[in-house]
């Protein structure tokens, strides 16, 4: 039966090349896009999978920048203890050569002295973006390795800790070098502080006691009276004495003088190592002070090492192979840490690209396929359209029934 209200093959050609346009667009879109799974609506499960992924690879990118922030902080490190291993080597060899009677014992010991101050050198400029793990004040630094995710979905981060080494010569040790008249003792950095006024007069009454906590040779005191900073480091001879509390004292009277400091400084005899300052500008003057423990680090020791004489010749021989092993083993400790860092580092970075390669098989569209798919979809629009005319069509024969 004909009708002219309901053409159902004009129905079926238009229902069929709305389904070929359909395919079309989305091959069209995977086509521009790359993708076959874009956005949620194409694939929810897969869509959501990828996204997970993908925000793994952006937080494994992240932990690759601090894999390399770690690594070039322990190659520092490692570097100087490597260097520090080598300049004590080399300090070995003028110990030995000391051993020796008929040499110039004060130009070795000046030799030597000199490698010492190179070795602090050393250790002072071993740190990389601000940490220094070679000066004994950092215990250890957690490098971000990893991020962990379980069958749950909870993500936990991973660290590679890198235990730092001592190899200073000297810190502030826990004896109480000296007071304050403020009544702050030392705290644990052998540090006090109190202030002159600024009308001449004192806030209290401006003394420093120097006591003697056993103090050894290379020991130093300083103190800082406003904006100068002045110290006094003790001698073997001054250990000899028996006040070496008023040499110090004496000693820094006479720095403080030196300077720019507008104080008056004088030393109270009748009380042995005390000095008094007195404010003699118009500004309040803040004074504080410190001890440092020459025997205090890993390589503390080397402070005492003294070869102008055969005892301390024959002393020092003993000294420097301790130093030297203690350097070896920071070496050591730092490049066996490296090495894994690097090997996580490459890690990571083969995981990453693995990652992205199950990302992209996931949801990365066949462009063979596609382009096949394609030329077979535009050819059946070509024919849906045709049919869709011919249907059209077919209510135009009705009307030769009426002529």
């Amino acid at each position: 039966m004909s009708s002219i209200l309901t053409n159902n093959g004009a129905m079926v050609a238009l229902q069929t090349l709305k389904g070929i346009n359909s395919s079309l667009s989305k091959t069209q879109t995977e086509i521009s896009t790359g993708k076959s799974v874009s956005s949620a609506k194409d694939n929810s499960a897969v869509w959501a999978i990828s996204k997970v992924m993908e925000s793994d690879v952006k937080g494994f990118k992240a932990i690759s920048d601090s894999l390399a922030l770690g690594e070039s902080t322990v190659a520092v490190a490692r570097q100087a203890s490597e260097t520090v291993t080598d300049l004590l080597t080399q300090m070995k060899g003028k110990i030995v050569a000391a051993q020796e009677g008929n040499v110039d014992r004060v130009k070795i010991n000046a030799d030597v002295s000199a490698l010492k101050d190179q070795i602090t050198s050393v250790v002072s400029a071993a740190q990389f973006n601000g940490l220094n793990l070679i000066d004994g004040n950092t215990a250890s630094a957690d490098v971000l390795s990893s991020l962990d995710r379980d069958s749950s979905g909870n993500v936990t981060a991973s660290n590679i800790t890198v235990t730092g080494q001592d190899l200073a010569i000297g810190g502030y040790s826990a004896k109480a070098a000296f007071t304050g008249s403020d009544g702050l003792a030392a705290d644990n950095d052998d540090a006090f502080g109190f202030s002159l006024d600024g009308t001449g007069g004192t806030d209290d009454d401006g003394t420093i006691v120097i006591v003697d906590p056993t103090y050894a040779a290379g020991d130093k005191i300083s103190l800082t009276i406003g904006e100068q900073e002045v110290s006094y480091t003790i001698t073997a001879d001054d250990i000899a004495s028996t006040s070496v509390e008023d040499i110090i004292a004496v000693n820094l009277k006479s720095a403080i003088e030196a300077t720019d400091a507008e104080v008056s400084v004088d030393y109270n005899i009748a009380n042995a190592g005390t000095l008094v300052i007195t404010n003699t500008g118009t500004e309040s003057v803040a004074i504080s002070g410190q001890f440092q423990n020459a025997g205090a680090g890993g390589l503390g020791t080397m402070a005492a090492i003294d070869v102008s004489t055969q005892a301390g010749a024959a002393s020092a021989l003993g000294t420097i192979e301790t130093l030297i092993d203690t350097a070896i083993d920071a070496a050591s400790a730092f490049g066996s840490v490296q090495g894994r860092i690097e090997t996580q580092a490459d890690f990571i970075s083969q995981l990453t690209d693995s990652l992205k390669a199950g990302i992209g098989s996931l949801v990365d569209a066949d462009m063979e396929e596609t382009s096949a798919r394609l030329q077979a979809l535009q050819v059946q629009q070509q024919l849906g359209v045709q049919s869709l005319s011919i249907a059209n069509q077919a209510p135009q024969s009705i009307m030769s029934l009426f002529r």
